[in-house]
């Protein structure tokens, strides 16, 4: 497919970006703790600008000392950061990118203890429970916090960017005085639409002023809060037009406070593209370029959305993550080149939220952007054993280091586990993730061997230099009466088509991977119930992706027993204990299935090792833990090895 619109250059105010690929704002943990950019920050940000995205946003930034969301925030709250920001900008602007600097203060969504000092918002109303209880800022401070969005404007203009965009979203400061919702102040800046929309209008004429017009100024607003008494598309759309009569050169649009972050965050089960509707209202309310964002991974809908008049430019957000260089691959037609992002929050948002730099799932280099892949001074002959994510990640990377390097899989196909964790409702872009890395492996010339069991023989026979054990994990079978009745069911087995269940199912584990069979089951028309030793099930599902797995349980109707432990199995059932002490039984069912999760599987570690002493263990095959974990074991063993 050719993608014409968004290769089409845009002016945006003064500037002109060449094409309509943008990386949004996202933090990234890289600065240096000072407030400064470092030089991971500076390799970031110019890996995307080498990529081809034509204007590249850097993250929030912090314009008012005291406001400080996290402890790895760049700031311009002094001069003493210019410079940093600079080294970004060239960087960038050498590749021929366009740079933005989105102006935030945290206000409620911020902490004290990050912040230095009491948070603030426009009524203090805290953002969630247990969060902080900011501080109502007088009126006069108020006017005050206007000139600091206007001083950190100037101070980015002189680091040579070209835009700033003045973060109007998501529960931070600013939104708290838009939003009915969360604005009750009674002062000139409460009330009334006018009234709410003054400290927004003040602050874009601040920063118009400080900047002399010399760079084009953006605002970050929110097509629906998702809350009730908060922002909806209709507000927003009179909010766009309001803030184009003030002088806004463009509007990004995003969508939902942090208490609806899964509109946020967009896990795996959202459709990339999903507030594009949304947008689309926004975009009749006002004549400046309108940049959408929300899960956008392939560039075919941005291109139809643009095509069309729906918006102006897309924001890749973890795409770009993903793969930096989406926007050459898509103008050169190399689409299977693209690594996807599949959604799975692993490395981005959970790394952010933990004050971690970010890593990827799927894009084990992001990181590593300033120290890049070292050839290997003396190429060995490497076997990689397991064909997981794990063994496929340490495969490519071994080999781009310039390694002779084969694959061996005991199985017919590639993948592992994780090939198995794309059945479940909403799950299928996790195939995307493993035929990328399949690829890759083919692209760099991997041998892959199929259906081939490794034994220590054999390995005598190779004589490699390094073994790498990806060996992975199998179905956790735990010490219970009548587990090993051959009528019980492995969920693995269930979902790649091994084995059929019944009509009534009773799913015994209730942790990530039995609720996924649960819903893979109920959204085929079983009648399932899920029994869980733990207090709640899908306990250890990320809360973004838990919020969906709930909403399968509703819709398909799936039974839950929690705070049970299985004592005994019988053919239609179990044997529970609950809490309490007492025994009770689950039975009538037709199938029961067993999912309660994976244990390692690494049976040739101690054979291996004493033919080979240069052999690595990783991923699953020491401990069952997230596909996350495996593909970081994997890059840190295969780039040093």
């Amino acid at each position: 497919m050719k993608f014409v619109a968004m290769f089409q250059p845009i002016q945006i105010g003064p500037v002109t970006v060449k094409n309509r690929f943008v990386v949004p704002p996202m933090g990234n943990n890289f600065a240096n703790t000072d407030g400064t950019m470092s030089e991971q920050s500076v390799a970031y940000y110019r890996e995307r600008a080498k990529g081809g995205f034509g204007l590249i946003t850097i993250e929030a930034t912090v314009v008012h000392k005291g406001a400080k969301g996290g402890p790895r925030k760049p700031c311009l709250y002094d001069d003493s950061t210019i410079e940093s920001f600079k080294k970004v900008v060239d960087a960038c602007h050498a590749e021929g990118a366009k740079v933005s600097v989105q102006l935030q203060n945290a206000g409620p969504e911020g902490n004290a203890k990050n912040a230095g000092a009491p948070i603030t918002a426009a009524t203090s109303i805290p953002a969630a429970c247990g969060r902080d209880i900011p501080r109502e800022l007088s009126t006069e401070e108020v006017y005050e916090l206007v000139k600091g969005y206007g001083e950190a404007a100037r101070r980015a203009m002189e680091a040579g960017v070209d835009a700033v965009e003045i973060h109007m979203a998501h529960g931070y400061l600013v939104s708290t005085f838009m939003s009915p919702r969360t604005n009750k102040r009674v002062d000139e800046f409460g009330g009334c639409f006018e009234n709410r929309m003054r400290f927004s209008r003040l602050i874009i004429e601040e920063v118009k002023k400080q900047t002399e017009g010399k760079i084009a100024v953006l605002a970050r607003i929110n097509s629906d809060d998702e809350v009730p008494g908060g922002l909806d598309v209709h507000d927003s759309a009179a909010i766009a037009a309001y803030l184009e009569s003030c002088g806004l050169d463009a509007i990004h649009v995003s969508r939902a406070v942090h208490i609806k972050d899964e509109y946020m965050w967009a896990p795996t089960v959202i459709h990339g593209g999903f507030s594009a509707d949304l947008v689309e209202e926004i975009k009749r309310a006002v004549n400046i370029p309108v940049i959408t964002v929300g899960r956008y991974t392939e560039p075919q809908f941005a291109e139809l959305m643009v095509k069309e008049g729906r918006c102006d430019l897309v924001a890749f957000g973890r795409q770009s993550l993903a793969d930096p260089h989406m926007p050459k691959k898509a103008k050169e037609e190399r689409l299977e080149d693209m690594i996807p992002c599949i959604a799975c929050l692993q490395g981005c948002v959970a790394n952010m939220y933990a004050g971690k730099p970010l890593c990827c799932l799927t894009n084990p280099f992001l990181g590593h952007d300033a120290e890049p892949l070292k050839q290997a001074e003396t190429p060995k002959k490497i076997m990689v054993i397991g064909g997981g994510v794990a063994g496929l990640c340490a495969a490519f990377v071994a080999k781009e280091r310039g390694h002779e390097v084969t694959l061996y899989e005991a199985g017919g196909k590639l993948g592992g586990n994780m090939r198995l964790a794309a059945y479940p409702p909403g799950k299928g872009d996790i195939t995307n993730m493993i035929r990328s890395y399949i690829h890759r492996c083919q692209k760099d010339g991997v041998e892959i061997k199929l259906n081939h069991e490794v034994t220590a023989d054999f390995i005598k026979e190779e004589n490699p230099d390094s073994v790498i054990l990806a060996t992975g994990s199998k179905t956790l079978v735990l010490p219970i009466e009548g587990i090993d009745n051959p009528s019980i069911i492995y969920g693995s087995d269930l979902l790649e088509g091994k084995r059929a269940a019944g009509k009534k199912v009773l799913v015994v584990g209730g942790g990530m991977v039995g609720c996924e069979t649960a819903a893979f089951l109920g959204e085929q028309n079983h009648e399932v119930t899920v029994i869980e030793f733990r207090d709640t099930v899908g306990a250890d599902v990320i809360h973004e992706h838990r919020v969906y797995l709930m909403k399968d349980f509703e819709e398909y109707g799936i039974g839950q027993i929690t705070g049970a432990k299985v004592c005994r199995f019988f053919e239609d059932g179990v044997e529970y204990e609950t809490a309490d002490g007492e025994h009770h039984e689950a039975r009538g069912y037709d199938s029961v299935v067993l999912s309660m999760g994976y244990r390692n599987y690494n049976p040739l570690e101690e054979q291996v090792k004493a033919i080979v002493p240069d052999t690595y263990v990783i991923g699953d095959a020491i401990r069952a833990r997230r596909a996350l974990d495996a593909t970081k074991e994997a890059y840190d063993v295969a780039s040093q090895i």
